[in-house]
């Protein structure tokens, strides 16, 4: 018994075990994209990543919550949904945009890099 709480507490701590469920550990943008997503802060309201795309650089399939995307840098990018369906987009400076859940991967595909804040939304 011990031990089995022993391994709740380091699953908690190390974030491998979440009280948001609606993300799986093998789609959480930060372990899959870990090159270029980094976790910025957590709450029970929220989660905060930043995303940096180098011109080329390529995500692996991933889930987000609803969430707001914030355009520090812009640049032109090709998005991958799990229905088949690729749709092409720019992201331009200062853009605030909202999105409801989704599963996907997206590429840049222009020569800039891109840099946006994401804010997950928490239920």
């Amino acid at each position: 018994m011990k031990r089995l709480l022993v391994l709740v507490v380091v699953l908690l701590v190390t974030g491998i075990a979440r009280s948001d469920a609606s993300v799986t550990r093998t789609q959480d943008p930060v372990i899959v994209n870990s090159k270029t997503i980094a976790l910025k802060l957590e709450n029970p309201r929220v989660r905060v990543l930043e995303a940096t795309l180098k011109p080329g650089d390529k995500e692996q399939t991933h889930s987000h919550p609803a969430y707001i995307i914030y355009v520090i840098e812009g640049g032109k990018f090709r998005n991958h949904a799990t229905d088949g369906t690729v749709s092409d987009g720019e992201f331009k400076t200062g853009d605030v945009i909202y999105r409801d859940a989704v599963t996907h991967w997206a590429e840049n595909t222009g020569d800039t890099t891109i840099r946006l804040v994401l804010v997950e939304l928490k239920k």
